[in-house]
């Protein structure tokens, strides 16, 4: 079978058809056998991840046909997703390092820190930003690159996240600018202010996680769920945020598939669900004024719910 697999092309196409054969899932950084499958070989030859497609004709040599068809391997019987075996994950066009500590970076979030956050920020200085949840520290660094002004904290209350997350922002050359803090959400920021909080917590019910793929049982399930619908997280940072923000600040908040349960909750709450290139991504926006004048709603569902 090798002899008649020859190319880069060869073996793209022969994976890509390994992996729908498989029945693999793809949703980490990925969503097709393709592209996957592109990624597993570049990597395995030690290529850049754009690779020119005028060397899709180069042929392999024995040992690197051997390598590929390893990490195709170990990709079908592990069933681990494909950044984890390559250690490496593209977000907001920046290159982290990736591995089962922290979640494998793939929040739509990354379209607002390329763009500035505009045009929601319209224009207002962002000096302070704040990444709850940081994991692999994705976000925090992300937007200490776009945004070379601010000071970025990211917290996460998991010490091996924080230590990925650390290695990131010295691989991206921002560890002046980003400190890391180990903290349930805000428990340990008190007296900080910040101009803009972004996260991108757990919202995933134990239900959904428990009928997941193989694929999402590689990643930390403390990254995953959160409560029986999803939002026993961002019920806290709801209720606690506008403590933490400055007059003119707002939140940006990911909720996923959890979004319909959010507002049947808060049905008269003006929520900002923003709008990316595929669609509505079940991300909210809140100015903080807006996060006053509901308060008292939300900290009546999180006592509820012993939060």
């Amino acid at each position: 079978m090798t002899a008649e697999l020859a190319s880069i092309l060869d073996f793209i196409r022969y994976g890509a058809s390994r992996f729908a054969a498989a029945g693999l899932t793809f949703g980490h950084g990925y969503d097709n056998a393709l592209d996957e499958a592109t990624q597993l070989v570049l990597h395995a030859l030690h290529l850049p991840h754009d690779l020119n497609p005028v060397y899709g004709q180069a042929r392999l040599v024995a040992a690197e046909k051997a390598a590929v068809l390893a990490l195709f391997e170990r990709r079908i019987n592990e069933r681990k997703p494909a950044c984890y075996l390559t250690g490496e994950a593209w977000f907001a066009a920046l290159s982290f390092k990736c591995d089962e500590r922290a979640l494998v970076p793939r929040s739509p979030i990354a379209e607002l820190i390329e763009a500035g956050f505009e045009p929601w920020r319209n224009g207002r200085p962002l000096n302070r930003v704040l990444d709850l949840c940081t994991g692999g520290g994705c976000i925090a660094i992300a937007s200490a690159h776009y945004l070379p002004e601010a000071l970025v904290d990211g917290v996460d209350l998991s010490d091996a996240a924080l230590g990925l997350a650390q290695e990131n922002a010295d691989r991206l050359l921002v560890a002046d600018r980003v400190r890391l803090l180990k903290s349930d959400l805000f428990n340990e920021l008190t007296g900080e202010t910040y101009d803009l909080i972004v996260t991108n917590p757990p919202y995933v019910t134990r239900a959904e996680v428990e009928a997941l793929p193989d694929e999402y049982r590689h990643e930390p399930e403390s990254g995953l769920i959160a409560g029986e619908d999803g939002l026993d997280l961002a019920l806290r940072i709801l209720r606690d945020a506008p403590n933490f923000l400055n007059d003119d600040g707002f939140l940006i908040c990911e909720v996923g598939e959890s979004e319909r349960a959010l507002v049947n909750l808060f049905p008269q709450v003006p929520f900002i669900w923003i709008e990316f290139k595929v669609g509505q991504m079940g991300i909210f926006l809140l100015e903080k004024v807006d996060l006053l004048t509901w308060h008292n709603e939300f900290a009546v569902v999180a006592k509820e719910r012993g939060l």
